[in-house]
């Protein structure tokens, strides 16, 4: 008997929990004539903004010991052109659910893209990139402080007709106390981690190797600080958690389904293989009819923390 895939992410049901994750799967458009999107659960398009962004100067992604570290800046062509360009060809499989990725400089920013994607059809809900620095008070990043967070939260939340994800940044003290003030602002579900903070010299020319100077740091070196956040997170909020942070093989995820994750998310994995988000569906199925799981979603949560047997 095959196992059950399906999985219930805040009212959208996925066919399986393994999830693109966005910055590293384009707009999806990219992907369709090489990845089934009827084999994943879903895809996270890259950040949208209110306005097109250039983004960083190169060199702007570099390789890293188990990992890479990207400064592209949030380049995208702005929330006009992606429904009208970018948001038709989704359509065509309604089996994946499309999730656009929101950011802005103000709260403001986020809220007129939420509005503008509110009359768009073929958007099964939003996340919100919480790792931005907030332009009008002080540049301090919306997801580094609670009360920020939360003022960003609500603001969305209350224009939002679709399901509201927050990705959290884990560049913070406590992951906890800001997965509490995203679910308290009215967020229907958390994803983390976002990339943390990272910086790598030449030392030859004794400058940094990318033009931003530092970059976010993502890929199999960040993975068990990732499982850690999810954990703590999932502990301390009742939504549902979408975890992210090295994934490349259907072994990584169920870790993060153990440590209290719905589903989780495929993002560096795919710069070495395109295909790795479907490969990764298939092979967590395969995982779960070895070891007799009979529903995926039988995983979430079900860490072992009762001391071994003498």
């Amino acid at each position: 008997m095959k196992p059950d895939m399906r999985v219930q992410l805040c009212g959208v049901e996925l066919v399986n929990p393994v999830i693109a994750a966005s910055g590293t799967f384009g707009y999806g458009v990219e992907f369709e004539e090489i990845v089934s999107f009827r084999r994943i659960g879903g895809l996270v398009t890259k950040g949208i903004s209110r306005e097109p962004m250039a983004g960083n100067p190169a060199p702007r992604l570099i390789e890293t010991a188990a990992g890479m570290i990207n400064a592209i800046g949030l380049q995208n062509l702005g929330v006009e052109k992606f429904i009208a360009l970018k948001l038709p060809a989704l359509r065509r499989y309604p089996q994946c659910a499309v999730i656009v990725n929101v950011f802005g400089y103000r709260v403001e920013d986020y809220v007129a893209v939420i509005a503008r994607l509110n009359q768009a059809d073929g958007i099964a809900a939003y996340e919100l990139n919480a790792s931005c620095p907030n332009t009008r008070d002080g540049g301090i990043v919306f997801g580094s402080d609670p009360s920020a967070l939360a003022q960003l939260v609500a603001a969305a939340k209350r224009e939002s007709a679709r399901p509201l994800i927050v990705k959290l940044s884990p560049n913070v003290t406590s992951i906890p106390e800001m997965a509490r003030a995203a679910e308290g602002a009215g967020a229907d579900a958390l994803s983390l981690v976002n990339t943390f903070v990272a910086l790598s010299i030449d030392i030859e020319t004794r400058r940094p190797r990318l033009a931003n100077v530092t970059g976010g740091l993502s890929g199999p070196a960040i993975k068990p600080i990732a499982v850690r956040m999810v954990w703590e997170a999932a502990k301390a909020v009742k939504i549902p958690v979408i975890g992210m942070g090295g994934i490349a093989t259907a072994e990584d995820a169920v870790e993060f389904l153990l440590a209290g994750a719905t589903a989780v998310q495929v993002g560096t994995a795919s710069y070495a293989d395109p295909r790795a988000t479907e490969r990764l569906a298939g092979d967590l199925e395969q995982w779960c009819g070895r070891h007799h799981v009979q529903h995926v979603g039988s995983l979430r949560g079900a860490l072992d923390l009762t001391p071994p047997a003498e």
